[in-house]
Formats: structure tokens, C-alpha cells, sequence
């Protein structure tokens, strides 16, 4: 616990202007950020006499261990750069309002030729129009199945669009009326968009206009006495209305507003959001959060602003936004979200009428919610702090492990050996800190093994080793361990993705993958492998257990509790015991063990089959050094199979765009010494057929695994 004194800014450093502060712990991350009109006035706040301070403001202070702050012009600026640093460092004392489900959209990708009408979730798209949320997924397709009739825009995926142009033929739904069927031409790209132009303006609530429009075409239609046509038309007015009834009106002046409400005590707030569209309830949303800082509900009303309308532009920010407290000051605010939407917007509390009614049905949702929340949330918290309590009792530990890291090992064979870190933090898993390795055979410049084969004790003891020669390596940068390492730890990773695993030049770096972006060792966002475990835990028994052990003796670190859990008994593993720890089946603390290991094996086999299907699908063309993926298309469509490129001359390659002779040269080379590729064979018949009758290529991406390739034996997988 650190005292605010020591870190204290002198008087008159402090600039008594507007700006953003950010308070880091002695690990330099960033825990607190806020903003201020004046930084002098609101700073001072934080280092007076601590007994008078809120007590998660004083927990705040007390684990800070430096305070900086960066001047600004405007109070708008202020608000945007405090939104931009709570995204981008995640403090974990300031609001951070989270979905407790990813709500479904409607969404219309406008952004392509031929605009598609579809449900999406997660982060939204640049040219994409959304609609909702929504409750549920299937209230947004009975809306879309009953529009169609009216508006036939194309629902298909690119898959299948591309399956019917290719055909000529278009699906079901181009034969039953609720397409137009874009894939086969029977309408225009520019029509087929303005179509879903059309669909577009219905949904953000313009009805009047189409129903006005083909009352008067039915009516048109009788008086010619084209009845069928009539019928249609009737049809198509009865399936607006019917999708129009779905949402009843709330406000009868057709207003386009976002109602707020907020529920709170002194722990928890929850908030709840009611987008209304064309007076219609279009979506509605809700978030819970911790206070874990003093705050009123107008600040708790400005965080939700930002979480809502933080990425938002244009039509996406209503005219109109209800709230049950106004922010102080309101001017920043409203001019914020004036600037996101491009005109002005009226930020207000209802105080009468329709409004004010519909404000506190917003109102009682937000309070249901808080209190589902509290009597879930109240299980679950018990369940979880007397699972930690057993293992800490069970394994002799001084304090309850709150974060525990737990490390597999998978094989197909011996082949593709990766291995798997998983992060729970107080007992609910942290996916952001899940790490991956390929095991290499090798720990800092030793080559301690070959990398192949099967065996899991080494590859632990290399795994073990790489990721806690990079936490002492942190602590060395950053000055906290000052002991010496004899061996040199590798500092060097490139990011990764989870999908994509980074790569290294150096020989002691990990090829690891973080589920989360890059992050630099001075920004105060965490760290790859800053932070140790109160406790290891590894999948297997005695041997893997003794072969983490040994690492962490190896690298001087003594402070961090090792346990193994066995597969067959589901026994608990020490290092240097003969005889495992058993908990009772019923142990909570077991479950949350089983529940580690598992999702450890579940992420490292995710990996293992990846790296494996990769492998399977490698060619000839993927050991030509310089030939990405778009000039391997190249080659493949110029010749049209792999068999016509294999027989193809230097000059008759460098036709290809982007082929030089001296590629044209490495590609011949590269398949005169590849193996000659195994038959493919029609399972169906047993039949051999030619490589191009298969019309299997290996170097074609989305195209089937070369013929020949092993067969997926998961059930020999580990």
C-alpha cells in the first residue's frame, strides 16, 4: 500500500486549466482515469487526509503509486481523450459499463454491390446500417420475413450468391417472390440498391410514405381490374402493417430519441436504454456496473453516454436523448454529441406526458435489472470466494490464489506441439490474458531437445520456462528485479492474433498469441507476461509437475504456488510429494480446478488442430520464399490446376502478372524436389481420378485438403 504523500505532484506543477489525469500503480499501469476543468482544483481532492476520502477513492490512492495529466483546450477534448484512454488502458477503478449479452442487429451491408439484409453481432462496420438492438435474433428475422414481400432484397450469404450466379439458377427464395434475385440479373445493381434503400428508410421509421404509395397502386389495380395485382398489393400492405404492429407506438409525434434510466445503491449501477424510433421502440439494452469510485448519477449518466455514442456518427446519435440526471457541466457534453451527430442534439430530463411516462417504464426495467443481477451475482460471488478458500487450504497456501494460470500441452503424435496458458482472476476466466505457445525444443540459447515428438514433460518445462523468463524480464526493464539473471532473457515478441500466432527473429522469443493487441511496456496498459500467479496450474501429474517446478527453481522464483491435476482420479498434484492432494467430488475448489484445466485443453487442442489443418493444406508453392497468397491465386487460376503449373516452362510462368524469371526459376525448383503428390481418389467409388478431374489444389485457398493428406485422428490428440 503506497502513501498518496509520496507521490504527491509540489505545488504550482499542477496547471489549473482543463485536461485528463491517469493515476498508475508501481507496475506503471494505469488504473484511474479522469478528466477535470481545472487539474489543480480536482487533484487536490485525491491527496487530502485519507479518512476523509470515499473508501474505494482511498483504496484508488493508496494502490496508485504516480499521477500524470495531459493539458487540453476544451472541455469537449477532455471528454473525448478520457473516452479514448478508458478504451484504450481499461483502469480498473474507473465505470466501465459492459453488455451482458452481445445484443443482435439488423444489419443492411450497403457497402456492397449487391446489398444483403442480415442479423450481425459484435462491433459495427464501416457502410453497414444498423437497426435495433434487438432481444432476440429471431424477432429480428419474423420482421425481415414479413418486409421481404414488399422489399425482396437478398438475404443470401456470398456463398451461396456466388454458387447461383454461377448456375444461372437463383434460390427459393427468387422463386417464391421474396428476393429479386440480383445473383441471376433479373434486376440492376443501381435498383437492387435502391431497393434496399428503400428498406432502410422504412426501418428508421418513414411508413406513412410506402403505405400511402401502395394503397394508391391497389386501388389503381382494381379500377383497371387487374385483381391479381390488387390481391398482391393488399397482401403486401397487410405484411407492412403486421411488422409496423410488432412495435407499438409510444410517442405519437413520431419522435427519434434514446431513453436512459439509471438504478444504483452503493455498490452497483445498472443502465437501461430504450431506443425509440419514428415513436416505435426499436431496441433496448442494458448494462451493470461496480461503483468502484464515488460518483453521482449524472456522471454515471455521462459514462453511458460515452459507452453509447462513443463510436457513433450521424443517424446513429438521435435528435433527442432522455436522461434521468443531467451531467455537470451539461455544455461539454452536448456538444460532444451535437459534433457526433453532425446537427443538434437535446440532452434533457422529461418532466411530463408521454416521455416522462415511457421514462419510468425505462426506469423500472433498470431496477429489475439490478436486482436480477444482485441475487445472481450474490450466488455467485459465495460460490466462487469458498472455491478459492478450498484450494488455498487444500494446498497450504498463505493467501487465496485470486489469479490463477494453468498450462497444457497438445499433440497429434508428437507433431504440431503446442501448449496453452489460461488466466482465471478470482475465479471467473480472463480470455484477454490467454496466451499460446509453439514449443521450439529450446529454452534461451540452449537447444535442450529436438521439438518433435511426443513429450509432455519437456514441453512443459520449456513452457514454463519461456513465460516466466519474460515476467523476469519485465521486472528487470522496469527496474524491480535487481537479483540478476545468469542466462539473458529474450525480450523480443511480435503480436499476435488468436487466429494468427506472431513470429520472432529471435531464437528465445515466443511465437505466442495474445487474444489481445500489442501492447508496449510503457503505455500502462497491461502487460504480455507482467504479472505473476499466485499459483501454476498444469495438466498432468507427478512428472509435468516436478518439470514446472524445476523452471521456476531454474529462474529463481520461489514465491509462486505449482499444482498438477491428473486426468484419471482428477487428483491434485505437489511438487515433491508421493502421494496426491484428493478433494471430495463435491469441492467447489475442484470444480474450479476441473474447470482451469479444462479450458486450457480447450485452448490448446483449438490451437493444435489449427496449426495441424495448415499443415495438411501446405504445398509445393508455400516453400517458395517472396510468393504470398495473392500471386499463388495468380498462378493457380492462369494455369488453371496444379498439374498444368507443374508442367509448365520458365517463359510460360512468367506470363503470370507479378512472376519474374527468378520466381519462375524457384517455383520450378521448389517442385522438382517436392514429393509427387498422392492420387486423389473419389470416396464414393474408389475410383483414382486426374488432379484436375478432382479439381484439387493445394496451394488454392477455400479449396479441399490435397488428396493423400492424413486423416484427423482426434481421438489420438492430447
Amino acid at each position: 500500500m503506497a502513501d498518496p504523500s509520496s507521490y504527491r505532484p509540489k505545488p504550482g506543477q499542477i496547471p489549473d486549466s482543463p485536461g485528463v489525469y491517469r493515476f498508475r500503480d508501481e507496475h506503471r499501469r494505469v488504473i484511474y482515469v479522469g478528466k477535470a476543468k481545472s487539474l489543480r482544483q480536482r487533484l487536490a481532492n485525491y491527496f487530502q487526509d485519507l479518512a476523509g476520502l470515499h473508501p474505494r477513492t482511498r483504496t484508488m490512492v493508496t494502490t496508485a503509486a504516480s499521477v500524470e495529466w495531459t493539458v487540453v483546450s476544451t472541455e469537449v477534448e477532455a471528454l473525448q481523450l478520457e473516452y479514448s484512454w478508458i478504451k484504450e488502458y481499461d483502469p480498473r477503478f474507473n465505470v466501465k459499463y459492459r453488455d451482458d449479452k452481445s445484443y443482435p442487429y439488423l444489419a443492411v451491408t450497403m457497402n456492397e454491390e449487391f446489398p444483403r439484409v442480415q442479423v450481425m453481432r459484435g462491433h459495427k462496420k464501416k457502410g453497414v446500417r444498423y437497426f435495433g438492438p434487438y432481444a432476440h435474433a429471431w424477432a429480428i428475422r419474423d420482421t425481415v420475413d414479413l418486409l421481404l414481400r414488399v422489399f425482396p432484397v437478398r438475404t443470401c450469404s456470398a456463398g451461396v450468391f456466388k454458387n447461383a450466379s454461377r448456375t444461372g439458377r437463383p434460390c427459393l427464395l427468387g422463386y417464391i417472390g421474396k428476393c429479386s434475385a440480383p445473383c441471376v440479373g433479373r434486376i440492376s445493381p443501381d435498383d437492387h440498391w435502391e431497393l434496399a434503400d428503400e428498406f432502410c428508410d422504412f426501418m428508421t421509421g418513414r411508413t406513412g410514405t410506402y403505405l400511402r404509395r401502395l394503397e394508391k397502386q391497389m386501388a389503381e389495380a382494381a379500377e383497371e381490374m387487374e385483381y391479381e395485382r390488387a390481391a398482391r398489393l393488399r397482401d403486401d400492405i397487410g405484411a407492412l402493417k403486421k411488422a409496423m404492429e410488432k412495435n407499438a407506438v409510444v410517442l405519437a409525434d413520431a419522435t427519434d430519441a434514446d431513453l436512459i434510466a439509471v438504478a444504483e445503491d452503493e455498490l452497483e449501477a445498472a443502465v437501461q436504454i430504450f431506443h425509440v424510433r419514428g415513436g416505435r421502440v426499436r431496441g433496448q439494452r442494458g448494462w451493470v456496473t461496480d461503483k468502484v469510485e464515488e460518483i453521482t448519477t449524472g456522471a454515471l449518466v455521462e459514462h453511458a453516454l460515452q459507452q453509447l455514442y462513443g463510436e457513433e456518427t450521424g443517424d446513429a446519435v438521435p435528435k433527442e436523448v432522455l436522461v434521468p440526471a443531467l451531467p455537470d457541466p451539461l455544455e461539454p457534453v452536448q456538444e460532444w454529441l451535437t459534433a457526433r451527430r453532425g446537427s443538434n442534439v437535446s440532452l434533457r430530463i422529461p418532466q411530463r406526458g408521454d416521455k416522462r411516462a415511457l421514462m419510468e417504464t425505462v426506469e423500472r426495467n433498470a431496477q429489475q435489472s439490478l436486482v436480477l443481477h444482485k441475487t445472481k451475482r450474490a450466488s455467485d460471488l459465495t460460490t466462487r470466494s469458498r472455491a478459492l478458500e478450498e484450494i488455498a487450504e487444500a494446498l497450504d497456501l498463505d493467501s487465496a490464489p485470486l489469479r490463477i494460470e494453468c498450462y497444457d500441452i497438445s499433440h497429434l503424435q508428437g507433431d504440431d506441439v503446442v501448449a496453452s496458458m489460461v488466466v482465471f482472476e478470482d475465479g471467473l476466466a480472463r480470455k484477454s490474458e490467454y496466451r499460446r505457445f509453439e514449443i521450439k525444443g529450446r529454452v534461451g540459447d540452449t537447444q535442450v531437445w529436438h521439438g518433435e515428438g511426443q513429450d509432455d514433460v519437456r514441453s512443459m518445462h520449456e513452457v514454463i520456462s519461456r513465460r516466466f523468463r519474460r515476467y523476469l524480464a519485465d521486472k528487470e526493464r522496469t527496474g524491480e528485479w535487481v537479483d540478476g539473471n545468469p542466462d539473458n532473457p529474450g525480450t523480443s515478441e511480435n503480436p499476435g492474433t488468436s487466429e494468427n500466432p506472431g513470429t520472432s527473429e529471435d531464437p528465445d522469443a515466443t511465437a505466442d498469441a495474445p487474444i489481445a493487441s500489442s501492447l508496449t511496456e510503457d503505455d500502462g496498459r497491461p502487460k504480455r507476461f507482467a504479472y505473476p500467479p499466485q499459483l501454476v496450474v498444469v495438466d498432468g501429474g507427478q512428472p509435468q509437475v516436478a518439470a514446472a517446478k524445476r523452471a521456476l527453481d531454474e529462474l529463481g522464483i520461489d514465491d509462486i504456488a505449482v499444482c498438477g491435476l491428473a486426468k484419471r482420479l482428477e487428483e491434485v498434484w505437489l511438487p515433491g510429494d508421493d502421494d496426491p492432494v484428493v478433494l471430495p467430488r463435491t469441492s467447489e475448489g475442484l470444480y474450479l480446478l476441473q474447470r482451469v484445466r479444462d479450458e486450457a485443453h480447450r485452448f490448446a487442442i483449438t490451437y493444435q488442430r489449427t496449426k495441424r489443418a495448415k499443415r495438411f493444406r501446405a504445398g509445393p508453392l508455400d516453400d517458395v520464399p517472396g510468393l504470398g497468397d495473392a500471386r499463388k491465386q495468380a498462378l493457380v487460376k492462369h494455369f488453371g490446376s496444379m498439374k498444368r503449373l507443374r508442367s509448365a516452362t520458365i517463359d510460360q510462368i512468367c506470363e503470370v502478372p507479378g512472376i519474374g524469371r527468378k520466381t519462375a526459376e524457384t517455383i520450378l525448383a521448389a517442385f522438382a524436389s517436392a514429393a509427387p503428390p498422392a492420387p486423389a481418389v473419389n470416396t464414393a467409388t474408389g475410383e483414382i481420378m486426374d488432379e484436375e478431374e478432382s479439381g484439387t489444389t493445394s496451394d488454392s485457398p477455400g479449396e479441399p485438403v490435397a488428396a493423400g493428406a492424413p486423416e484427423d485422428r482426434r481421438g489420438q490428440e492430447t
